[in-house]
């Protein structure tokens, strides 16, 4: 199980796509968490188009709490559940001013009490935002490409995230989640994966089974 060699194959291969909508916004920690929450249940290339009309018109929690959810909501369609997320937007703005003098807590605890905010969302914001490196964003695709690989056997996200931890050397930590996200959207597909052309199926339990069929 050469982990290091598999996960360089696959930031190269990651390379040859566009980079996910979360990692673009990564000037503020503000920008990566409004973006983060857009991105739940949409598209990359939605998530993208949707966070960068929002922060045309604001790009802090002082001048999102001044714009009305039905503003908001009408800047992010057509992500999904737009309404719930203006919502969720403007709530959060508003809590980091009141309790957090405006800025995004760069403590993964303190990201956790926001409303809206799971493990996944709170680990972005913590690489992307703070820039850490030490935390794993456990998404979809992060979870589905190490089972597949064999790597570990998991259930949960939360499960994947701690077995990584163990397996993962931690000076990939940073980078994974945007590479594993990438490999995941255009490659290793949750259905139609490209294993024939995968880089890395003879690396890969999924992969040389689906060879040999």
């Amino acid at each position: 199980m050469n982990i290091p060699l598999v996960i360089r194959l696959i930031a190269k291969e990651a390379k040859k796509y566009r980079v996910t909508a979360i990692s673009q916004n990564t000037s503020t920690p503000y920008k990566v968490l409004v973006s983060c929450l857009i991105s739940l249940r949409t598209k990359d290339e939605v998530t993208e188009k949707a966070s960068q009309r929002l922060f045309k018109k604001a790009d802090n929690p002082n001048k999102m709490i001044k714009m009305t959810e039905k503003q908001i909501g009408k800047l992010i369609l057509p992500a999904n559940y737009y309404r719930t997320k203006a919502k969720r937007i403007r709530d959060i703005s508003k809590v980091l001013l009141k309790q957090y003098k405006g800025k995004v807590p760069d403590n993964f605890d303190e990201l956790m009490k926001l409303k809206g905010v799971g493990r996944k969302t709170a680990n972005i914001v913590m690489t992307y935002g703070f820039g850490s490196k030490n935390h794993i964003a456990v998404d979809t695709h992060v979870h589905r490409i190490p089972n597949r690989l064999g790597w570990v056997k998991t259930n949960k996200p939360e499960e994947t995230e701690a077995a990584l931890k163990k397996l993962v050397p931690k000076r990939y930590w940073h980078d994974l989640n945007d590479n594993f996200v990438t490999f995941g959207q255009n490659v290793c597909r949750p259905v139609g994966p490209k294993c024939p052309k995968c880089p890395v199926n003879s690396y890969c339990d999924y992969g040389k089974k689906a060879l040999k069929k």
